[in-house]
């Protein structure tokens, strides 16, 4: 597991994504409306470290069929529930739970600050779920699948961007809940807004000067962001995805639209829909509560002495040497 290291890195970072905008600074004061606070350029304000962490899961479970939100009772005794678990002995006691046991640097849920809601699930509606992948959808990941079949080490090419500590899901867009470090710093200047995930190290720089996407021959990992304002709410347009991005088995086609309202002044409230004609039958939607919180950003130092790679290709490499020697 890579270690967490206090840096300037993120802070240099933004400053020159934002070079020509305000300096870093925390969120500014608000009143409980969704109206209180403004940049001094007149926007409003979103920025301040968040977290996005949740309880609450992705899909709906199975059990709770169509039934979107749980009373305050509910709530109470889930958390109190979830507390026990956490506070559980690990009853596994392999090695690898050990080195991904997150509580022994207190990154566990039980030191996060939750984003609070009432509902089963993050993504809205009576279905609660993602939508089936459409038939032609299914063969392409059998295909893929089928043809990395034999050959998952074969290079560092053929393994997760993740793994690569290229792309993580939680970066986005659509930016969903990290597993823990689910901590982000929004950063404002004249015509920019600017997101730095601590997990693992982008920096989405959004430009709101009303400037066109990209040309469609230009494709990148996180896409291509455009934002501009309705009202207080910050709406950010983002197409020119690849097809290796792959948000739950997308195409280039995926289409994301992000909604950043300030709900008050400690919530920030993030929905986004997701597209692909490609991929599912209909859009699907989610809504994120984020929850300011007191921390600096820190360095997620991802390959800082990233043995893993090495020995994941060394040991098929012996693996090729002794099948050869058969």
């Amino acid at each position: 597991m890579s270690h967490r290291f206090l840096t300037s890195i993120a802070v240099g970072l933004l400053a020159a994504a934002l070079a020509a905008g305000q300096a870093l600074t925390s969120a500014a004061p608000a009143v409980k409306t969704s109206t209180s606070a403004r940049t001094a350029d007149g926007q409003p304000n979103l920025q301040g470290v968040w977290s996005n962490a949740t309880n609450t899961p992705l899909e709906r479970p199975q059990n709770l069929g169509a039934k979107e939100f749980y009373t305050e009772a509910e709530i109470a005794e889930n958390e109190k529930r979830a507390s026990q678990r956490a506070a559980a002995p690990d009853r596994a006691g392999t090695v690898a739970d050990v080195h991904y046991d997150v509580s022994q640097f207190g990154l566990d849920r039980g030191h996060a600050t939750l984003a609070k809601s009432l509902r089963t699930s993050l993504i809205v509606g009576p279905e609660g779920k993602v939508p089936p992948l459409l038939p032609e959808a299914q063969k392409r990941v059998a295909d893929r699948a089928a043809a990395a079949k034999g050959h998952q080490f074969d290079s560092y090419e053929n393994r997760a961007l993740s793994e690569r500590c290229i792309l993580w899901p939680n970066e986005g867009p659509p930016m969903l809940p990290a597993g823990y470090n689910a901590d982000l710093q929004i950063v404002q200047g004249p015509g920019y807004v600017a997101i730095l995930q601590e997990m693992i190290h982008d920096v989405r720089v959004i430009p709101t000067d009303g400037r066109p996407h990209l040309p469609q021959n230009v494709r990148q990992f996180m896409g291509d962001s455009r934002g501009h304002w309705e009202g207080n709410t910050l709406v950010v347009d983002t197409t020119n995805f690849t097809d290796r991005t792959a948000f739950r088995n997308s195409t280039e086609k995926l289409h994301v639209v992000e909604r950043f309202t300030r709900a008050d002044d400690n919530t920030i409230l993030y929905e986004f829909t997701a597209e692909d004609p490609a991929t599912w039958a209909q859009p699907w939607s989610a809504q994120i509560p984020m929850t300011k919180i007191d921390s600096p950003i820190y360095e997620y130092a991802c390959h800082e002495a990233n043995y893993g790679m090495r020995n994941i290709l060394s040991g098929a490499r012996s693996d090729d040497r002794e099948k050869g020697s058969n």
